[in-house]
């Protein structure tokens, strides 16, 4: 229907047009207002407006709550406005709107309410009255007397109404009109002026108004001067509060304070006896505060926090075993024994609700993913999930939290871990355990994480901030370290270790192929039928671009293939690209490593040893040279202190069974011997050399050559026994790599090389030793004679 426009049978006119009701806005005749909209209806009312005469209703809700208006929301008198300007806001779909009052209309049918509402309504016309001078002065000193008891106790008005009043002939029509727009009063108020369409009506309405608002400002301000009486100059920041006392005094109105609202809330709060208690003191204190001091602020933010830490809410778990398994395994290649162990969490919960959670520790190489299993066992368990890195924090107030005493203090990492969950029950991984420090302020590791990491203690934590136990019984505590040597034996005797070894070349593989190769693909974003690259690429990507034990690395590669295949096909000059070995230069460059492979010979004096270092396991190549001299004993390579122990032994054991072996006497008086270690810039240090270092010696002194497919590892003792020694998995590994067939291990190490898979020791044969004596047959083309 379109606007149209006529006259009732009262010759009074009539009009449609749109409709915006206005929420805690009234718009008086001849004033200019802007106000901003925001809701669908109202926008659509104005741009209608605007495609013909840009004049439209308003009207003002009744309930400013409702957000969809009908006809019965509104006052039936509104305001016919023109629009004078329409500016956009940054806000998402929110207008400011300036418009100008033109008359009072009557709503008479609002008969659309979609997609705005419009409505029919009667223009009414302002009248000009009739009255005398007499009458017309009286009125307007009157409402002079009124603006100027205002202006007394400090009330300002607009500069156009002292224009008015200081014209020597004042139209006091004029006047009423320009108090009824700028007069500080509520909008009901503005309202019922508007809906007085007599001006006699309006005027009288209008005094009245003022009346009122010139007795509330008066009031209050006897109470602003009773609460100054009370107060001296120290407590001026009372100001606020006191005023607030006597208006209730005054009125006898029960405003809800904050301390009220807490109080309210504690009625409904979920939590122990002694945190209610501990809360409903702290609550009772902040009530007896000034509103704005710093120590008020410190006992909200306590009474806050207090109140949004879930103390008994708990996320529901997983209950489905399958379900949890078919998680772990489509996040993660292989690690069983993790996935078994936290299986067999799920089945005990499954049994006994009320049992403890365990503190697992997952400790490996870098890059093996202890922190993404962290996730996936959250993600498995359909618990929430939070980590905390522990790398180089050495202050215990991180762990406990601070007193709420300092300022700026806060909950712990554990506590404010608890409160980001929202539950009780959450996985919360402490990333990097193996680095924590210490310095002068204490040392956390003993004195917060013994506590956080005991199931018998960790049910009444206590946090600095708190001031009340928390409960951490509930909480599934998983822990990453790289080594178990630099965590305190208290704290990892704790901890359920579980190992996360090195992986093998297949398993890189595998993660590859299956996860790696996929997520870097959608980081630079790929599709599948534009990049493959080949299991033959990715495992020379393996074996000769990265050394790692677990897959960081490899994903970087992967990563950098991707975002190069990207710019090749942005570029034009590939619509797909298959990657095979011979493209890897011109993505990689050429190859990074070479790992150390069986030497082509038996060589005299070289013995091929086995190591664990931080990324995997290498092969070590030992070289010994012996001279004529005066009996000097050199060690280069940058050995460690300990390695350089273990050549000491090494070289009293062979002195020591010299006869043996057909070493003629004073031989090791009358020549040098010379240890050295190839690549002398890295550090090198652990006792398993020994058995290598020995073997490279004899071989030296007796020129007998050591056999090139033999490779071995193992502590020895002064009198040539041979020592367990760790690292057996990444040290087999890298002998497979090497191509060597025969490995030589202590004996009390057998039962580790029997847990390893056929996929590591398949094609191997190992030699389990307790002495020399089994080892050199082995590795020697022959065994010296002994002296005659």
């Amino acid at each position: 229907m379109g606007i149209k426009e006529g006259e009732n049978r009262m010759n009074e006119v009539t009009c449609e047009r749109p409709l915006v009701a206005l929420r805690g806005l009234v718009v008086m005749p001849d004033v200019s207002v802007n106000f901003d909209i925001s809701r669908k209806i109202s926008v659509s009312a104005i741009e209608e407006a605007m495609r013909h005469d840009q004049t439209l209703f308003l009207a003002a809700q009744k309930d400013a709550e409702i957000e969809d208006p009908g006809p019965e929301d509104v006052y039936t008198i509104g305001t016919m406005v023109r629009i004078k300007q329409i500016l956009k806001l940054p806000q998402k779909n929110q207008i400011r709107v300036t418009v100008e009052g033109r008359a009072r209309v009557r709503i008479l049918d609002i008969y659309q309410t979609s997609p705005h509402l419009k409505a029919e309504g009667m223009i009414l016309p302002a009248a000009v009255p009739a009255f005398s001078a007499a009458e017309a002065e009286a009125m307007q000193r009157t409402l002079a007397s009124i603006v100027e008891d205002f202006e007394k106790i400090g009330t300002k008005f607009n500069p156009e109404l002292h224009k008015i009043l200081e014209l020597p002939s004042v139209n006091v029509v004029n006047l009423t009109n320009q108090l009824c727009a700028n007069l500080p009063v509520k909008w009901q108020d503005r309202q019922r002026l508007l809906e007085a369409v007599e001006f006699r009506d309006r005027y009288i309405c209008l005094c009245r108004i003022m009346r009122r608002e010139l007795e509330v400002l008066k009031i209050n301000q006897e109470i602003q001067q009773k609460v100054r009486v009370r107060l001296d100059k120290n407590q001026r920041e009372y100001i606020l509060r006191e005023q607030m006392k006597e208006i209730r005094e005054e009125l006898g109105d029960d405003v809800q304070t904050e301390a009220e609202e807490y109080l309210e809330k504690l009625q409904d709060f979920k939590a122990s006896d002694e945190v209610k208690e501990k809360l409903e003191k702290e609550i009772r204190r902040f009530q007896t505060m000034a509103g704005n001091t710093s120590e008020s602020s410190v006992y909200r933010n306590y009474i806050e926090t207090i109140l949004e830490m879930p103390w008994e809410v708990m996320g529901e778990d997983n209950q489905d075993l399958n379900e949890a398994e078919r998680i772990l395994r489509e996040d993660h290649y292989g690690l069983e024994k993790v996935k078994e162990r936290i299986l067999d969490y799920l089945a005990v919960r499954l049994m006994n609700a009320s049992g403890k959670g365990p503190i697992l520790c997952l400790v490996g190489p870098p890059g093996t993913g202890k922190t993404s299993i962290g996730r996936s066992i959250a993600r498995a368990l359909n618990k929430k999930y939070v980590r905390i890195s522990l790398g180089g924090l050495h202050d215990e107030a991180e762990i406990r939290g601070h007193r709420k005493t300092y300022i700026g203090a806060m909950p712990g990492r554990i506590a404010a871990s608890i409160l980001q969950a929202g539950v009780r029950n959450p996985v919360i991984l402490l990333d990097e355990i193996d680095k924590i420090g210490s310095d002068y302020r204490g040392d956390a590791a003993f004195s917060a994480m013994l506590e956080v990491l005991d199931g018998e203690q960790n049910s009444h934590f206590r946090d600095n901030y708190l001031e009340v136990p928390l409960d951490l019984s509930e909480v599934l505590f998983v822990c990453t370290a790289n080594s178990l040597h630099t965590i305190p034996r208290p704290l990892l005797d704790r901890m359920e270790v579980i190992e996360i070894n090195t992986y093998t070349q297949n398993e890189k593989l595998h993660i590859a192929r299956e996860y790696l190769v996929d997520k870097q693909m959608q980081e630079a974003g790929l599709k599948k039928r534009q990049l493959q690259i080949s299991d033959e690429a990715l495992m020379e990507i393996i074996m000769s671009y990265t050394r790692e034990a677990g897959v960081r690395s490899l994903e970087r590669r992967i990563g950098e293939i991707c975002r190069k295949t990207a710019r090749l096909i942005l570029e034009g000059e590939r619509k797909s690209v298959r990657v095979s070995p011979k493209m890897l230069p011109k993505f990689l460059g050429p190859k990074k490593f070479d790992y150390n492979k069986i030497n082509e010979r038996n060589e005299i004096g070289v013995v091929r040893g086995l190591a664990w270092t931080s990324v995997g396991g290498d092969t070590l190549s030992v070289e010994v040279n012996t001279m004529p001299g005066k009996g000097k004993f050199e060690l280069t390579g940058q050995m460690g202190n300990v390695m350089k122990e273990s050549a000491m032994a090494g070289i009293s054991y062979l002195r020591s069974v010299s006869d043996q072996f057909g070493i003629e006497e004073g031989y090791f008086e009358s020549h040098d011997i010379h240890i050295h270690i190839p690549e002398g810039a890295v550090p090198k240090d652990g006792p398993s050399a020994g058995v290598t270092m020995t073997t490279a010696m004899l071989s030296a002194v007796t020129n007998i050559p050591v056999r090139a497919d033999v490779a071995m590892t193992g502590e020895i003792t002064l009198r040539g026994r041979v020592l367990p020694i760790g690292g057996l998995r990444e040290k087999t590994i890298a002998a497979r790599i090497a191509g060597i067939d025969t490995v030589i291990v202590p004996e009390k190490n057998k039962s580790d090389i029997e847990e390893l898979s056929e996929e590591i020791t398949g094609g191997m044969h190992f030699i389990y030793a307790s002495t020399m004596q089994d080892i050199l047959p082995v590795a020697l083309e022959h065994m010296p004679s002994a002296a005659r």
